[in-house]
């Protein structure tokens, strides 16, 4: 079997195939809109250029995360691709 053969295959178990990533919208106001889900838990997030503020549900990450392991897992991300302080993230949680 050939590559694009093997390709082809594993695309068609895709039980959503149009889910494929997609370009990332960026509002007037320079921000990027995320929804993450998981079992009943919604969370929307929206990205900007700025400090590095991290806000969830209105409250600064230090005050809802007392943890510095949770800070520190929150930030991982944003610290592999060398963009920590440069972007503000502000996340609520929805149901």
């Amino acid at each position: 079997m050939s590559e694009t053969q093997g390709f082809e295959a594993l695309q068609s178990l895709s039980s959503n195939p149009e889910s494929a990533p997609r370009e990332p919208v960026i509002d007037q106001y320079g921000r990027a809109y995320a929804t993450g889900k998981r079992k009943n838990a919604v969370a929307r997030v929206w990205i900007k250029p700025g400090k590095g503020v991290i806000t969830i549900n209105g409250r600064t990450q230090e005050v809802y995360f007392a943890r510095p392991v949770l800070r520190m897992m929150i930030a991982q991300p944003l610290e592999i691709a060398d963009r920590l302080g440069q972007f503000d993230v502000d996340r609520k949680s929805v149901g």
